[in-house]
């Protein structure tokens, strides 16, 4: 496993697979950030009425690779869980994709504020 996560150490996306009900996948790529306490715990947001959230919503099962801004593929695909979370854990993915992305993601929760977005936060589990 460590060798599985050592891949996404200095990654600044990852390519997120989601399933339909049909069972094709639909790749994302999304900004992440680890949790430094448990690095196999990755944190993302995206709109409540993204495509993503609804497919997680029905099937938790989740790919996972390093990639670019594009979804090149910068790494192996490695398999994980996904889950919604809010309250204290939404809270703390937030703090550590502002750490990570710094102005970028400030700018960005700026303008969804002021639109009036609010964000889903998901924590994918890497096995």
């Amino acid at each position: 496993m460590p060798d599985a996560l050592a891949q996404f150490a200095s990654a600044k996306y990852i390519s997120l697979e989601t399933f339909r009900k049909t069972g094709v996948g639909v790749r994302t790529p999304v900004w992440f950030a680890a949790d430094p306490d448990a690095p196999e715990l990755f944190y993302v947001y995206s709109a409540p009425d993204a495509g993503k959230v609804k497919r997680i919503r029905n099937n938790p099962h989740v790919r996972v690779a390093p990639s670019d801004i594009r979804g090149n593929l910068r790494g192996a695909w490695v398999e994980a869980q996904a889950r919604l979370v809010d309250g204290v854990e939404a809270d703390k993915g937030q703090q550590l994709l502002r750490q990570k992305y710094g102005w970028m993601k400030r700018i960005g929760d700026f303008f969804a504020s002021f639109r009036k977005r609010k964000q889903a936060v998901l924590q994918i589990s890497v096995r």
